[in-house]
Order: structure tokens, then C-alpha cells, then sequence
């Protein structure tokens, strides 16, 4: 694959010629197993960027304009924004069908992140902000739709009324 020199760090990330700021290739942060997913903290910026500065990764790069369009034209970097949100799906015991998000086969063993205040929720918020920002809002809307059904049932006093004021205001109506 040729490297495009214009590419930002993020879509040189996603096109596999870029690295994040710690070195690593977005397939080698894909092959994580979920352990490492839980504990590394700095990944989640580089998978599901955003315009605004992360608190708590200040080399995280921020989603411009022009990245936004990119991610929007391009089917290739979609299929692959898909590929990050299966494997963080998978982390969360979810599973993407062609038509819905919806509990996985290992729902019962992935509910480590049903717990108050877990950073995992906000993580969950900066996804579903990505998807809408880079023109997949109807992921978003299915991914908020096993949340809010999560928080209801498996999640009841888990998922804050705040985390999930901010799951639905993330999601474009």
C-alpha cells in the first residue's frame, strides 16, 4: 500500500500506513485480546476520534472537517471503522448483524463493564459520537438501542441517568 502524504495521522491510522502515538498499527490494536482492551487506556482516541480534546490522552489526535469527510466518502475506511466497532462490541458481549447490535454469545462473561461510573461508559460515549460524526448514524442508533435496553435490565443501577442523558444526546436524531 502506498502511503498518501496528505493523509492526517488519523485516516494514515485507519489506512494502515500510520501509527498512533505509542507505535502501534490499528491491526495490531484490533488482535488486542480483551484484558489488554480493558487495561490500556490510550487506544480508544485512535479507534473513535473526535473534534474535541480528550481529557485524559493529550496526544490523542482530534477528527477535522477533513477527516470527517474522508471517513464518509470512503467506503474503505468505513468497512474498517466497522472492523474497530466489532471488536469492541465483542469486548462489551455485543454482536453487529447486518440489520442491529445486539447481545453476543459471551454476553454473560463481558458484563465486567455494567458497573457505576466505569470508564468504559464514557468510552461507549465517544463511540457513538464517531459514528455519527463520520456519517453512520444508523450504528449509532442501534448501538444505543442495546444500551438503553441494557441499562434497563442487566444495567439497572449500573448505567447512571447522566451516562445515559449523554448515550442519547451522542446519537443524531
Amino acid at each position: 500500500m502506498i502511503a498518501n502524504m496528505s493523509d492526517s495521522a488519523i485516516i494514515a491510522f485507519y489506512r494502515g500506513h500510520g501509527t498512533d502515538h505509542a507505535g502501534r498499527r490499528m491491526a495490531d490494536i484490533l488482535a488486542w485480546d480483551h484484558r489488554r482492551l480493558e487495561m490500556v487506556h490510550d487506544y480508544i482516541q485512535w479507534l473513535f476520534p473526535l473534534p474535541e480534546a480528550s481529557r485524559f490522552n493529550p496526544d490523542a489526535p482530534l477528527l477535522s472537517a477533513a477527516d470527517k469527510a474522508e471517513f464518509r466518502a470512503s467506503p474503505e475506511l468505513q468497512a474498517k471503522v466497522l472492523q474497530s466497532l466489532d471488536v469492541m462490541l465483542g469486548f462489551y458481549g455485543l454482536a453487529r448483524t447486518p440489520s442491529d447490535i445486539q447481545r453476543g454469545p459471551v454476553w454473560q462473561s463481558t458484563q465486567h463493564w455494567l458497573a457505576p461510573l466505569n470508564h468504559n461508559h464514557l468510552r461507549l460515549t465517544r463511540i457513538l459520537l464517531f459514528l455519527g460524526h463520520i456519517g453512520l448514524p444508523d450504528v449509532a442508533a442501534q448501538l444505543l438501542k442495546v444500551l438503553n435496553d441494557i441499562a434497563v435490565n442487566e444495567g439497572h443501577k449500573m448505567v447512571s441517568p447522566r451516562t445515559l442523558s449523554f448515550w442519547h444526546d451522542a446519537v443524531p436524531r
